[in-house]
């Protein structure tokens, strides 16, 4: 068997937790493989024989353990805040998801301490104007500690002692560089030895356990954190998060070879949004902007904060289709434009009236380019209701068409409202 993966084709906040809850019922795994709790799903779903819709927020945790028979991997790539785990973990249960025997973690994923969360915060006081615009989760600070060799990994939980000697080395380390911030060393050791006897039953060597499982003919769903232009090295850096985002991401991520995954989705939203500091070409201050914004209920999970709306950009498209090579693509909330008299949609940039071949590396150059636009029709009616293609606005079907032929990858699925069951399929062949 081989892998299926979805990934983020855009800023992040396109809506791939709910393709994964769908996809999940007809997999046995789904494994994150990048990201910590600085990613934010959200998710309805109809619960119990009265099928009432309950929202299910995850941060850290696969979406995939919205679906019962499905067992949900953190895989070694994730970096993983411990009390966070089990909060996210408790907040499922309370609300009647059972996650019993079928949560697991790599031993190899690296640990995000409350120091961690405090020294994100005073780097972005210490960037001042030019922030990168963190969740504060302390996400970029762990992954330092593991670039520079210096940060712990779940399997340090369970030998107390060499943990609590590297652990005294890792935050001294940070007050010398950030001077001696208030933090209760010695306690919060105390603290990860009651949590690592919690956290032991989930934890397994995942390479093992993910090859074993692929040879006996098991399923895997590979759920991407945040997106492609997130990425270190393919987003629009420093603007980025601070892991591999990318298809990449995937191989890293969990240890498997390439020629182990099958299927690529992009899950793309019908327009364009972004949290945080960073250049953003089709972003629209305007009214546009605030009607995708209040529409589109564009506030972020984890955080609450408001996300940057825009014109749907399909240069951006261009790039991260060339990085991810998309099998097919997830459009997703398309309803948000029901009202829309006309949707411009990016399809080129020019600086000194010459198009760029590509998405730029420099971000003064980023900030230099002139967008064109194609203007197309809207459909000016709702599209909720559509459980077929062909029940599609026909002006909706051509922005679809357009996007497709432009890009030269499938839409398999539509996203016409927040629920589970609002999806709809569509032959995996471009329409011309």
């Amino acid at each position: 068997m081989s892998a299926t993966v979805v990934l983020g084709a855009q800023w992040g906040d396109e809506g791939k937790g709910k393709l994964v809850d769908i996809l999940s019922a007809e997999f046995d795994i789904c494994a994150r493989c990048a990201g910590g709790n600085n990613a934010g799903h959200t998710i309805v779903v109809p619960m119990g024989p009265e099928k009432v819709k309950k929202t299910f927020a995850f941060h850290l945790l696969p979406s995939g353990l919205v679906n019962p028979k499905c067992i949900g991997l953190i895989g070694n790539g994730v970096v993983v805040h411990v009390p966070s785990f089990f909060e996210e973990l408790d907040a499922l249960q309370e609300q009647g998801l059972d996650c019993t025997g079928r949560l697991f973690i790599s031993d190899r994923a690296q640990l995000v301490f409350d120091f961690h969360q405090i020294v994100d915060g005073l780097k972005e006081v210490e960037l001042g104007g030019s922030s990168i615009g963190t969740t504060k989760r302390g996400i970029g600070p762990a992954y330092s500690s593991k670039a520079s060799r210096s940060g712990l990994r779940v399997h340090h939980l369970f030998d107390h002692d060499t943990f609590a000697q590297k652990f005294r080395k890792l935050v001294e380390g940070r007050f010398k560089r950030y001077g001696h911030f208030e933090y209760d060393t010695e306690g919060e050791i105390l603290r990860y030895k009651a949590l690592a006897e919690r956290l032991r039953p989930h934890v397994i060597d995942s390479v093992s356990y993910v090859h074993k499982a692929l040879s006996e003919g098991k399923k895997l769903l590979v759920e991407g954190a945040n997106a492609l232009m997130l990425d270190i090295d393919f987003g629009t850096y420093p603007y980025v998060t601070s892991s591999s985002t990318t298809i990449g991401g995937v191989c890293t991520g969990l240890g498997i070879p390439p020629k182990r995954i099958g299927k690529t989705i992009g899950v793309i939203k019908a327009y364009t949004t972004r949290v945080g500091g960073g250049p953003f070409p089709t972003e629209q201050l305007n009214d546009v902007g605030v009607h995708l914004q209040e529409i589109g209920r564009e506030f972020g999970v984890t955080t609450g904060r408001r996300r940057r709306c825009g014109w749907l950009d399909l240069v951006v498209m261009k790039h991260s289709c060339l990085i991810n090579g998309y099998d097919s693509l997830n459009l997703t909330k398309l309803d948000i434009l029901d009202d829309l008299d006309e949707i411009k949609v990016a399809v080129k940039y020019l600086v000194n009236e010459q198009e760029l071949l590509g998405f730029p590396a420099d971000l003064e150059v980023l900030a230099k380019v002139d967008v064109v636009y194609v203007t197309l029709p809207g459909w000016k009616k709702s599209i909720t209701s559509a459980t077929t293609f062909d029940e599609l606005p026909e002006n909706c079907q051509k922005y679809i068409g357009f996007i497709e032929e432009f890009l030269n990858v499938p839409i398999e699925w539509i996203g016409v409202g927040p629920g589970r069951e609002s999806m709809v399929t569509k032959a995996g062949k471009v329409q011309g």
